[in-house]
């Protein structure tokens, strides 16, 4: 089984190739690149700052053909495909994604800042999906053909036909616009001032918390408490979104796993026996029934990196999900190549991982 996960973790390499060069590809075959979007503004700047006609058009076109060819040295654009795709190769190599076209800051700056936010809501979302969707799973199996079985199922397959930025927006319409309940932000991940959360100033005193003559907020400092709070609330509809992508998966799959485990011969030996139904559903069935759902955690390292582009934008999430979104926008190829190399590297590894703990967790899984 060793040599099986050897040979995994070395496909890693050519597959991190295949998926780097077609897109490397079609990012210097997208008309209208970086270089051209960043001389077309220093034309309009240098022809708006000159005074003479004649004059512009000839030092913009010695200065923009100067500035061309820098440009594209420093991105490699003045290269053939395989030389600059070797070079942007090996920088990856050096942990070295470049520099952004559009803020001249390093691709892992633009990253590392992101990142907090992505980890935050999806090891968030992540746990919440099975927290909830296993014991929904497990209640339904029990009441298998039921009443809670019917209307927790139409329940469950009408949210997995609506996307979650669907939903999203279903949400931000209804419970965060002035149209009909005022209840949650419209977006972003957490509010400007302490008095804007509805409430939070008479759940916990703060101190630090300085109001003038007019009864204006002057300054605050928020605590501990209060930026949970604050966060909270701001993550209740984005969180809500991501969940339903699995939710409905996670919780059929927990159902379906325990009710085949209870037909089972050892099952029905251990009711023979004489064991309480609870215990024989609990530790023994349920054991056997959650080895599917186990193996889902090996994707956890990609949820690090996780993030819907759509639903980031609806709620104006600054993500790494988003930064990737604005930079193709952008034409910032720099940015999306780099966030491209570490989603594809992370989910490769789930992968592998997730096959490590099904061997791991299930003895009678041999891989060759």
């Amino acid at each position: 089984m060793a040599s099986y996960f050897a040979r995994r973790l070395l496909l890693m390499i050519p597959t991190f190739i295949g998926v780097t060069v077609i897109v490397f590809g079609i990012t210097r075959l997208v008309p209208g690149g970086p270089v051209e979007k960043e001389l077309m503004a220093i034309q309009s700047a240098l022809a708006g700052g000159e005074g003479g006609a004649g004059t512009t058009m000839v030092g913009t076109e010695l200065i923009t053909d100067k500035l061309r060819k820098q440009l594209e040295q420093s991105f490699y654009l003045d290269k053939p495909f395989y030389e600059a795709y070797l070079l942007w190769l090996g920088d990856v190599v050096r942990l070295d994604l470049g520099e952004s076209f559009a803020t001249k800051e390093p691709v892992w700056t633009r990253i590392k800042e992101r990142f907090p936010i992505s980890l935050t809501f999806g090891l968030t979302g992540f746990i919440l999906s099975y927290l909830i969707c296993i014991p929904l799973g497990i209640a339904k199996a029990l009441r298998h053909a039921g009443v809670f079985d019917l209307a927790t199922s139409i329940v469950v397959f009408v949210g997995y036909s609506i996307p979650g930025w669907a939903i999203g927006l279903l949400l931000l319409v209804f419970l965060a616009g002035d149209k009909y309940w005022d209840v949650f932000p419209l977006g972003g991940t957490h509010s400007d001032t302490f008095a804007s959360l509805p409430g939070l100033a008479q759940l916990i005193e703060d101190p630090d918390v300085v109001v003038d003559a007019n009864g204006e907020l002057v300054r605050e400092k928020m605590s501990l408490a209060a930026r949970f709070l604050d966060r909270t609330y701001y993550m209740i509809l984005p969180i809500f979104c991501y969940m339903m992508g699995s939710f409905a998966t996670l919780t059929i799959l927990t159902k379906n796993s325990l009710l085949d485990n209870l037909s089972q011969d050892y099952v029905r030996t251990a009711f023979a026996k004489g064991l309480a139904p609870m215990r024989v559903i609990f530790l023994h069935t349920l054991r056997n029934s959650l080895i599917p759902l186990a193996t889902g955690l090996g994707h956890a390292l990609s949820v690090l990196m996780a993030g819907s582009l759509l639903i980031e934008q609806i709620f104006n999430i600054p993500g790494i999900g988003l930064l990737g979104y604005n930079a193709l926008v952008g034409f910032d190829f720099t940015v999306v190549m780099g966030v491209l190399a570490i989603n594809t590297v992370l989910l490769m590894f789930g992968n592998v991982f997730s096959d490590m703990l099904y061997a791991l967790i299930d003895p009678r899984i041999r891989f060759e």
